[in-house]
């Protein structure tokens, strides 16, 4: 198994929240080459104001020792917000694994400032998916944006 494994499994709960209405974004935890957990951006289906798809993922995991978070690593589609960076940073999960970062520029150097890994794979589909959604979904996409204060490459 190999990042770019990994990658299309959290590609795959981003095409979930997809299906259920949502904001496709996904995230899987692996530890020693198995996937833990799995969760995807939950933030329009639970009318949620921090289910993004890395607090989804590490919610689902549930109580692990704290052991345990310092052999995992994180896949997610979309470079992590502050929110997001700050629960790896507090579970101290050594190494994240970003889908793209084009789209959304999170907290990257959040994350290296306090010595977690970061590996951008620059993946094709995490960006056209997420791409897509905001063509279609212009008005929610902007509520998000706004209502986070960021940035976005995409308008």
């Amino acid at each position: 198994m190999d990042d770019y494994y990994y990658m299309k499994e959290a590609i795959k709960e981003a095409k979930k929240s997809l299906k259920e209405g949502g904001i496709p974004i996904g995230s899987v935890l692996v530890e020693n080459d198995k996937i833990i957990s799995r969760g995807h951006n939950r933030l329009i289906q639970n009318n949620s104001a921090i289910l993004h798809g890395e607090m989804d993922t590490i919610e689902n995991a549930g109580r692990l020792k704290g052991k345990d978070y310092k052999k995992t690593t994180l896949y997610t589609t979309l470079s992590p917000c502050p929110m997001c960076s700050g629960a790896i940073i507090l579970y101290n999960i050594p190494r994240v694994v970003i889908g793209e970062n084009t789209t959304l520029l999170g907290a990257e150097n959040l994350l290296k400032n306090n010595n977690v890994e970061v590996v951008n794979l620059n993946e094709e589909e995490p960006r056209k998916l997420l791409e897509k959604y905001i063509e279609d979904n212009p008005e929610i996409w902007e509520q998000e944006i706004e209502r986070v204060g960021f940035e976005t490459t995409i308008k």
